[in-house]
């Protein structure tokens, strides 16, 4: 299912980037966008500059984000290199700052959805998701970052009015990422239950997590009961409340957004 999950990401990123942003030389963020600069530039095939460029990446995701995630990607980057192939690169609309809008958009959900999904779209989403681990600041915002030498780039080799349009379409790209891969965003969970003992064995089975745990007892029926605090990912919240109910389908549990975490974290 995830495999199929990010070849639809990718021919989402390939649509944006060949019915939106090729056309009018707008570069995308990474190493997309200079394998489409190579493809504008020379008569080497986009598609074909994608695939070779990410191939020493792909070697360096192996080692640092594990097996999993880098066999999604080189589904990504192969399936994302074919559909850049097979795509015509032709403009919905003649109004190049839509192009640069939409094509950002489009190309965000599509790596966001890959991003979600354990993959990544290669390139500098390998860099940017290392850095998000040790560094705790969001994928998007790394990439945004990191794509200004793009921008100059773009700049250097066509005119600024495209470098300008293609920093507003990388920026739109990396909300549009940050909307969807949500993996930065970390969560406070507080649950009250009387079977304290229970859940905690099962969340320590199950979910790579510390908990800290208090007593208690409820203000109104002055039942004992007990405390367990977490600090998770969003993507672990359906599963947590699933082991909870199993054990306690009264149980208490309050979810809040933690705004920084400064300690022991397992970020992957």
């Amino acid at each position: 299912m995830k495999n199929l999950i990010v070849v639809v990401g990718s021919l989402i990123v390939a649509f944006g980037f060949n019915f939106f942003l090729v056309p009018y030389g707008i570069l995308s963020s990474g190493i997309s966008g200079i394998a489409i600069l190579i493809g504008l530039i020379t008569p080497f095939d986009i598609g074909f500059m994608n695939l070779l460029l990410n191939l020493p990446l792909l070697i360096l995701g192996y080692f640092k984000l594990g097996k999993v995630i880098t066999v999604n990607t080189l589904i990504c980057v192969v399936s994302l290199s074919v559909f850049l192939y097979l795509l015509p690169a032709v403009p919905v609309t003649d109004n190049i700052l839509l192009s640069a809008i939409f094509g950002g958009i489009i190309g965000g959900i599509g790596v966001g959805l890959i991003l979600k999904y354990s993959g990544t779209s290669g390139g500098l989403d390998i860099i940017a998701i290392i850095l998000s681990r040790i560094s705790n600041v969001s994928v998007g915002l790394l990439l945004t970052a990191m794509n200004g030498v793009i921008v100059l780039i773009s700049g250097a080799a066509f005119d600024w009015n495209i470098a300008l349009y293609t920093m507003l379409s990388i920026y739109i790209t990396g909300k549009a990422i940050d909307s969807i891969h949500t993996n930065h965003i970390k969560l406070t969970m507080q649950i009250v239950t009387t079977k304290g003992e229970l859940i905690r064995k099962e969340l320590l089975e199950s979910i790579y997590r510390g908990i800290t745990i208090t007593d208690g007892y409820g203000g109104y029926t002055l039942e004992k009961k007990q405390i367990l605090m977490m600090v998770v990912t969003r993507y672990e919240t359906m599963q947590i409340k699933k082991i909870v109910r199993s054990h306690d389908a009264k149980a208490f549990i309050n979810i809040f957004e933690t705004v920084e975490v400064d300690g022991e974290f397992a970020r992957n």
